[in-house]
């Protein structure tokens, strides 16, 4: 099963790769993660970082929503909760 890392992790260990004072099997080295691991999250950085400046607040938008989802799923959790307690309580 393979570990999963956080996009701020990723991030890290990208930016210490690109400030060049230190090797990818240091910095992996540092990280506990494999190099060739390192080597891939540089490349998807190099290919696809100017993504991170098009999108114009997409991700705060996605956050959003996602908050506006979770919030309403718990009310319907809240009002399912309700109507078992009502159903049961009227056998």
């Amino acid at each position: 099963m393979s570990k999963r890392y956080s996009p701020k992790i990723k991030f890290q260990v990208v930016l210490e790769l690109l400030q060049g004072d230190k090797t990818p099997a240091q910095v992996a080295k540092a990280y506990a993660v494999h190099p060739n691991t390192v080597n891939n999250w540089k490349q998807a950085f190099v290919e696809n970082g100017s993504e991170i400046f098009a999108k114009n607040g997409a991700v705060a938008e996605y956050e959003k929503r996602i908050a506006d989802l979770e919030q309403l799923l718990g009310k319907k959790e809240v009002e399912i909760a309700l109507l078992k307690n009502f159903l049961g309580q009227s056998r």
